[in-house]
């Protein structure tokens, strides 16, 4: 026997890797540089070299049992302070060591966030379309209900109207994402000061808080005048989930933190929580030669200049084809509206025509809209052209 639910989560991969997978089965066949694969965020650029040198001077000086061994669960407490005092100095906060608990990334922070804030056996946590699909596993693991407020489709910021109109007396928090995937979109000032009106007020009228969980991986990628606010200035109910994965591109390293504020109601009891759920999905610590790294490279930050590029390129050539498409101001996304209103259909004839693999954005919460990631070479997309030249073309 086992368990169908999982079972179910196991043999139905995201579209997003079964995009990723035809790709490379189809380089095979005709040739990697026939395939115009826009489906994964890996990120394409180096890390900062101070990541690698930092590696080889950690491995080279400390002691093997002490570069290997566990941390404490919520990570070593020098590492920690050594981010706390980077976001303290460039964000004007007073963060300490106890305010972050390391974590393999982005994704298990925000499951033990979900899970130490589903306080009631009915909890709902609402997200805000277009959204990162897991939202939806990670949420609903955590005993939640997950609910959905629908897309400001005119500029990609928040329908605060809609957000309103589904809250309740059961809403545990709100979940943004800003730089935004899929859209590229950055929450500006005003529209998280609205935000934060209506969750102060609905707060109130509930009798308990409603916090904000900020997922912020893409917090360091932002373009031209673009400026990202740090929530807990705005609302002081916010918790971050933070992975180090897109800023310094090492993904596959596995480093994050959740960030609770003094200033965050109830924060003591809640950083306990967020330790009990990390604990419960069986989260020792995260890699400890990563911690190390991180405590050296705190304020390390990305050269953008390639996803730049890349932005300008792809934005440019779409819009004057006739997409239709937000400009993206942060993150390496751009969201894209089908020209046919069906994402799913635009998006299974690309591939098979064209061997052009975009993601259809049903799973984002926008099924008319489909996510293009362009983290990838620049040669690429200059190739890839005429293949969404053909496909607007077959629609008009």
């Amino acid at each position: 026997m086992f368990n169908t639910k999982y079972y179910q989560l196991g043999t139905a991969p995201s579209v997003i890797r079964k995009l990723f997978a035809y790709g490379l089965e189809q380089a095979k066949i005709v040739g990697e540089e026939n395939v115009y694969d826009y489906s994964l965020g890996n990120p394409s650029i180096p890390s900062p070299a101070k990541v690698n040198q930092s590696i080889h001077k950690i491995v080279d000086d400390v002691e093997p049992l002490k570069l290997h061994g566990y941390s404490m669960a919520p990570g070593f407490d020098d590492a920690r302070a050594a981010v706390a005092e980077s976001l303290s100095r460039r964000f004007d906060m007073d963060l300490n060591a106890g305010n972050l608990f390391f974590t393999c990334g982005a994704a298990p922070a925000f499951v033990a966030v979900c899970k130490a804030l589903a306080a009631l056996d009915n909890s709902e946590i609402i997200a805000i379309a277009p959204f990162f699909p897991e939202y939806r596993v990670f949420v609903e693991e955590s005993g939640a209900i997950f609910k959905v407020a629908p897309a400001d489709k005119e500029n990609f910021q928040i329908d605060i109207d809609g957000v309103s109109a589904i809250l309740s007396s059961r809403t545990q928090a709100v979940i943004i994402n800003s730089p935004n995937n899929p859209s590229g979109a950055v929450y500006t000032e005003e529209t998280l000061r609205e935000l934060a009106g209506l969750l102060r007020a609905k707060s109130k009228e509930y009798g308990h808080q409603i916090y904000i969980i900020s997922d912020e991986p893409y917090r360091e990628l932002v373009y031209g005048d673009a400026r990202v606010p740090f929530v807990p200035h705005i609302y002081e109910n916010s918790i971050i989930c933070y992975s180090f994965s897109k800023s310094l591109s090492i993904p596959g390293e596995r480093i994050g933190y959740v960030c609770i504020p003094d200033r965050c109601a109830d924060a003591q009891a809640l950083y306990a929580a967020v330790a009990g759920a990390s604990r419960a999905i069986g989260h020792v610590c995260s890699p400890t030669l990563m911690q190390r790294v991180i405590q050296e490279c705190a304020d390390e930050m990305p050269d953008l200049e390639a996803y730049d590029q890349n932005r300008r390129l792809i934005y440019s050539a779409l819009t004057k084809m006739g997409y239709e498409c937000v400009r993206p101001d942060g993150a390496f996304y751009m969201f894209v509206k089908a020209p046919n209103g069906d994402a799913n259909r635009f998006s299974e004839k690309a591939m098979k025509d064209f061997n052009l693999l975009v993601v259809p954005g049903e799973g984002f919460g926008c099924p008319d809209y489909f996510r293009l990631s362009y983290c990838v070479d620049h040669e690429m997309i200059k190739r890839s052209l005429p293949a969404f030249q053909a496909m607007i073309d077959a629609y008009k």
